[in-house]
């Protein structure tokens, strides 16, 4: 099976190529290309052999990866990946071949294989459907701060950090600019993307970006330096310590 893999995390990217490994129903596997970038897609997309199957993360370094439909023909059935688990992913199980929630599951992954093999009708989706089902789903990614009679727009790929104060929640840009927000952390950890933010305690929500130094604290739990930096000591639980380990090598 000759498949393209169109993904811009490397951490994202080893674990399917991983999983992909170890699944049975696949027989002969044989990854043409690792793009990521919609620039890239196209290009390939437009020179090289259609593929049997296309695994793509919706959103890309350059843009989400439905403007690559508006440009080229897709003949190739594709499984997409994704990091949003809201009504957008209703819409692909009808859709698309199948979507796999990150970080990816095994046995996800072998019922989407199935799927596929069971299907294999690549001209009975419509991908151009999809376009205003993730642009909306993308502005539910945006949180709106009011500031007295200023309200101001903050895209959640701005944020460096949540934590929560005195029973209000904070977001605090990369820039060191810190806006009060009306949701509570756990349905702020359900929005942000788990790849790219880790709830290391009861109070933070930290951007794998925002991490400066991290060193060894007492049992077996890591002290954050985040850049911008906190207010207040950052520490990984000891409860969350574990899947924090794995969660910064991609597991």
């Amino acid at each position: 099976m000759n498949i393209l893999i169109v993904e811009d995390e490397q951490a994202a990217l080893r674990r399917l190529k991983k999983l992909l490994s170890e699944v049975e129903v696949l027989q002969n596997l044989n990854i043409l290309a690792e793009l990521e970038s919609i620039e890239q897609t196209l290009g390939w997309l437009s020179t090289q052999a259609v593929p049997d199957l296309i695994f793509m993360d919706i959103h890309l370094a350059d843009g989400s990866c439905f403007d690559i439909f508006q440009h080229v023909k897709v003949k190739s059935p594709i499984i997409f990946t994704t990091a949003y688990d809201e009504y957008a992913l209703q819409a692909f199980k009808v859709n698309a071949i199948d979507y796999l929630l990150k970080p990816i599951k095994k046995t996800e992954l072998e019922a989407a294989l199935n799927k596929y093999s069971e299907l294999r009708k690549p001209d009975s989706v419509n991908y151009e459907k999809l376009i205003p089902l993730i642009e909306s789903t993308q502005a539910s990614k945006r949180f709106m701060i009011r500031l007295g009679q200023q309200i101001r727009l903050v895209d959640i790929n701005e944020v460096a950090f949540f934590y929560t104060e005195n029973k209000i929640t904070f977001l605090v840009t990369r820039q060191g600019k810190r806006y009060p927000i009306d949701y509570f952390l756990d349905k702020v950890e359900e929005m942000a993307d788990p790849q790219k933010f880790f709830r290391i305690n009861r109070q933070f929500i930290i951007h794998i970006d925002a991490i400066e130094e991290m060193h060894a604290f007492s049992k077996s739990r890591f002290k954050i330096i985040l850049n911008p930096p906190a207010k207040e000591d950052v520490v990984v639980s000891a409860v969350r310590s574990p899947h924090f380990r794995k969660w910064l090598t991609g597991e």
